[in-house]
């Protein structure tokens, strides 16, 4: 089938324009200020809504076991919510896997998790759990045979690398065309407080936050864009960004040349530590934490100068019922992670867009076109370009939608948006040219999502944009 999209305004990275867009066979065939209607053209009415690239969230964890639960979002329903919100590809952090394990062992067990399931187009970061030859040495073979051109080292948590092996990690991720993406938080900082602080017995959730301060986030990123520097200036991606001191850094190495990246995500744009103090608060435990208000300036900022290059949300959710079971009121016992793929389109456009802090095409660079060029999507997806996937989102900046839970498609119990309102909605949302979403009714098909393999990583991909 043919569709037209008819009345719209486009708005991509660069520029608004005033066209219309035909679709054949799951791609943008052609686009202009004036395409006629034909008799085997399905037509859709744009009018009064601006015509985007699907969102590409960068980062995601769904079905992921955190060793002490597992989340509550598979690739079905996690997909189906991100299509809800107009998102249209995922890159999904893989989970750990048994110690010792190589790198395709996740990578086998992901595509089982969620082939036949998802319901958009999806891919996979790699996971370093340690660092040998043997691991080193595969690291070619998952970019160049397995389409997986980034991957995950942790300062923290279990698998936790120390700097050694962040070094050659670093090195050869660079020699063999991957981005490395870091979760950056000092471990021994962390344990030192979080053991003071549970042998005094205070194990409210505020305590999560008051045990992972912004300076051990800080410093993390600091350290580690000195060892990519090291590294022979290896490309690094900086995961859910915090706070402003850790942006200052990314901003000194940006401005020293150096191939440096940073993500946040709607939580540290919209939502505070102040929660931490509610009856509820173990429902916002997530790493890093939530931070004082003030931060939130800082990374606004960030968006609207282009030191920060994505917003993505790190879903990864736990029902409240699993949290407080797994919890029984520690926090150093709950589950991380909060949910939000389905809003995020939406709180961007209302706090960003809405707001006058972006520009619409700022919005679709940091939602859309620069993921699909980091990460090896690019241009297949993130733009609207005759050839490109047919991934796109309706946004009506005239309607405005209170947030509740119970009108969305995620598996969990409650969302940490709650009550919030947005003004602009996403009211269309086309995968490859179907319709997955449609004024908030999911009509997409199980399995309807494949693989995509990334290209290997390249720094002067879509510069222009960065």
């Amino acid at each position: 089938m043919r569709r037209l999209i008819k009345g719209g305004t486009l708005v991509d990275h660069r520029g608004c324009y005033r066209q219309d867009l035909l679709i054949e066979q799951g791609r943008i065939a052609r686009r202009a200020s004036e395409i006629a209607i034909e008799p085997d053209m399905a037509v859709i009415d744009a009018g009064g809504c601006q015509v985007m690239p699907g969102g590409i969230d960068v980062h995601t964890h769904f079905n992921i076991d955190v060793g002490i639960g597992r989340s509550c979002d598979d690739f079905f329903t996690g997909t189906r919510a991100a299509a809800c919100g107009g998102t249209t590809t995922i890159v999904d952090h893989m989970g750990f896997g048994p110690a010792g394990c190589d790198l395709h062992h996740q990578l086998a067990r992901y595509h089982e998790y969620a082939g036949g399931q998802a319901v958009i187009d999806y891919s996979f970061h790699g996971v370093i759990q340690h660092v040998d030859d043997a691991i080193l040495d595969e690291m070619a073979s998952m970019v160049t045979q397995e389409g997986v051109s980034s991957f995950k080292l942790y300062l923290t948590y279990q698998y936790k690398l120390d700097d050694g092996a962040v070094l050659r990690a670093l090195q050869r991720l660079r020699q063999v065309g991957a981005l490395a993406t870091v979760h950056p938080e000092n471990d021994a900082a962390i344990r030192w407080q979080r053991d003071i602080f549970l042998r005094e017995g205070r194990t409210a959730p505020v305590y999560h936050a008051l045990s992972r301060p912004l300076a051990c986030e800080a410093e993390a990123v600091a350290r580690m864009i000195n060892l990519a520097s090291l590294a022979g200036g290896a490309p690094l991606y900086i995961v859910h960004l915090s706070n402003g001191l850790g942006l200052d850094y990314i901003r000194l190495a940006q401005r020293a040349g150096q191939a440096v990246w940073a993500e946040t995500c709607p939580q540290y744009l919209l939502l505070d530590d102040s929660l931490y103090l509610r009856p509820d608060g173990m429902q916002f435990i997530l790493s890093p934490p939530l931070r004082p208000r003030e931060e939130q300036d800082a990374l606004w900022r960030g968006l609207a100068d282009g030191s920060i290059a994505t917003v993505a949300t790190d879903h990864c959710n736990f029902s409240r019922q699993q949290r407080l079971t797994l919890s029984g009121g520690d926090f150093s016992r709950c589950p991380n992670g909060l949910p939000g793929v389905e809003n995020r389109l939406a709180l961007l456009y209302s706090g960003g867009v809405a707001s006058g802090r972006l520009t619409p095409s700022q919005f679709v660079a940091l939602t859309s076109a620069r993921p699909a060029q980091l990460f090896g999507l690019w241009p297949q997806k993130g733009n609207l370009n005759p050839g490109a996937d047919a991934d796109l989102v309706l946004f009506d900046p005239r309607r405005s939608v209170t947030l509740r839970h119970e009108a969305m498609h995620d598996n969990g119990d409650y969302s940490p948006y709650e009550g919030m309102t947005c003004r602009g909605w996403p009211v269309l949302t086309l995968c490859r040219g179907e319709i997955v979403c449609r004024d908030g009714v999911f009509s997409g098909q199980r399995g309807h999502g494949r693989f995509v393999r990334r290209q290997p990583f390249r720094a002067t991909a879509g510069a222009d944009s960065f």
